[in-house]
């Protein structure tokens, strides 16, 4: 998100193309730019909701791994938390003029997976605003929009580019919802604190997918699992960022301004089929780990070399947990 900066999956961004990845791969291929958690050096992803960004800030993310990741997202995303939203937005008084209908933003949207997957599964017309820093992913996530709604209803689209830290209830004016995937988890205490107040005081409820929940499932079991699990759930609480912490800490934010909070798991669970998405994950997840603890290179070599022989295989299983969360505010000017 995250114009918002475009976050994956509690995994910021790597170098570009022009800059390798440095750290462990085990077969020497290049990682996808943006497809693993290592933040450049001296970078803190953000979000921020109003223009004014440095305008030769490189992209974050390839739209290659987001691509990649599309699959598994739409998998794991918490279809439980849609009936209670449904039941808010048809609880809603028709907006004024009826033809836009429910007007959703989406925080750096990326190539638009998010509005792909959720946008058929709402009924009525609906009109998407996507924010992104990146002008082509936003063109990618434009062109690819839906079309239609569960309903058949029309659905349209805009495009946002811009500088997002100060999101205020009056940026939501008119919104219906804020959606986003991957985002608390690179957010800070206070950076979460301002999303939830604008969200509460424009009435907007959010669903927030996709937020890394610090534990990972490998099977067959390796002894260095949980080492390499603990170095990256650090390194992602590098430079005040919340990472694995921040389901909590919006969970205690939406309910302290005043919102009904509900929080369903999201793993995602990647077999032979995800074979090349696991690979890349790895790649990343396993350079965060090294990044974090210089002293776990040598290990992290061999066993990054293991499990990528064993996904090759088709003999490695991966759960990467995730938390989804709905927090619906009191509509503004009524009643919940």
């Amino acid at each position: 998100m995250k114009d918002a900066t475009t976050v994956t999956d509690g995994i910021p961004a790597q170098p570009g193309p022009s800059e390798p990845q440095t750290g462990p791969r085990g077969d020497g291929a290049e990682v996808i730019p943006g497809a693993g958690p290592v933040v450049g050096p001296g970078e803190r992803a953000t979000v921020r909701l109003r223009d004014g960004g440095p305008e030769e800030e490189p992209p974050r993310y390839a739209p290659e791994w987001l691509q990649l990741r599309e699959v598994a997202d739409a998998a794991a995303r918490a279809q439980d938390l849609l009936d209670p939203l449904r039941i808010r937005q048809a609880d809603l008084p028709a907006r004024e003029g009826g033809a836009e209908g429910l007007v959703v933003h989406d925080l750096g949207c990326g190539t638009g997976s998010m509005g792909r997957w959720l946008a058929p599964r709402l009924d009525g017309p609906q009109h998407w605003v996507l924010h992104d820093r990146d002008p082509y992913l936003l063109h990618f996530a434009a062109v690819a929009s839906p079309r239609a709604a569960a309903d058949g209803s029309r659905v349209t689209v805009e495009t946002r580019r811009g500088d997002v830290a100060r999101l205020t209830p009056d940026a939501l004016t008119g919104a219906s919802l804020v959606t986003a995937s991957a985002l608390l988890d690179v957010l800070t205490r206070e950076e979460i604190g301002t999303l939830a107040t604008a969200c509460v005081g424009a009435g907007c409820p959010a669903l927030l997918t996709l937020t890394v929940a610090g534990r990972v499932e490998l099977t067959p079991a390796d002894p260095l699992d949980a080492e390499i699990t603990e170095a990256f759930n650090a390194h992602q609480r590098r430079t005040g960022l919340l990472g694995p912490d921040a389901v909590t800490v919006a969970c205690e934010a939406f309910s302290e301004r005043g919102a009904t909070v509900r929080v369903h798991p999201s793993p995602w669970r990647l077999g032979p089929e995800s074979a090349q998405l696991t690979a890349q994950w790895l790649r990343g997840w396993v350079g965060a780990a090294v990044e974090q603890r210089p002293g776990l290179r040598e290990p992290a070599e061999r066993y990054l070399r293991e499990r990528l022989a064993a996904c090759e295989a088709g003999e490695l299983n991966v759960v990467v947990h995730h938390s989804d969360l709905l927090a619906l505010p009191r509509p503004a000017g009524g009643t919940s």
